[in-house]
């Protein structure tokens, strides 16, 4: 696999920024690059005009193709052959299923709305222009 892969999660958010991190560390894909979508907000409001909005989900650009949301975390679950991390291993034997993930991925959009409710955050587009929710 030669192709190089960003994934773009929220880092206001404790469920995407856990998420992250174990799979910058335990996943062993090694061509992917997780960056913070706060960090890079014009990258992120380029996104944002094409139709990605962080607050639908993660963000993945594949070799020039870009997966949002439940796509993104499916096709990042897919590419784990042996995660060092028992966590690891349970999301992805879940969301290795297009069908479950599909499924589920809502919850998590409810969930993580709630965490960033508790934090303060409304629901806004993350761009050059708004950086908050």
């Amino acid at each position: 696999m030669s192709e190089k892969n960003l994934f773009i999660y929220d880092g206001d958010c404790p469920f995407c920024s856990n998420f992250a991190q174990l799979i910058e560390l335990k996943s062993h894909i090694p061509t992917l690059k997780i960056i913070d979508g706060r960090s890079n907000l014009p990258l992120l409001s380029r996104l944002y005009q094409q139709g990605y909005d962080l607050n639908n989900g993660a963000i993945l650009i594949n070799n020039g193709n870009i997966r949002h949301g439940a796509d993104a975390i499916n096709w990042i679950c897919s590419e784990i052959s042996e995660p060092s991390d028992s966590l690891l291993e349970i999301l992805r034997i879940i969301f290795i299923s297009y069908k479950r993930t599909n499924l589920l991925f809502p919850f998590l959009l409810w969930g993580r709305r709630i965490l960033l409710t508790f934090k303060g955050k409304v629901w806004q587009p993350v761009n050059e222009n708004n950086q908050f929710y």
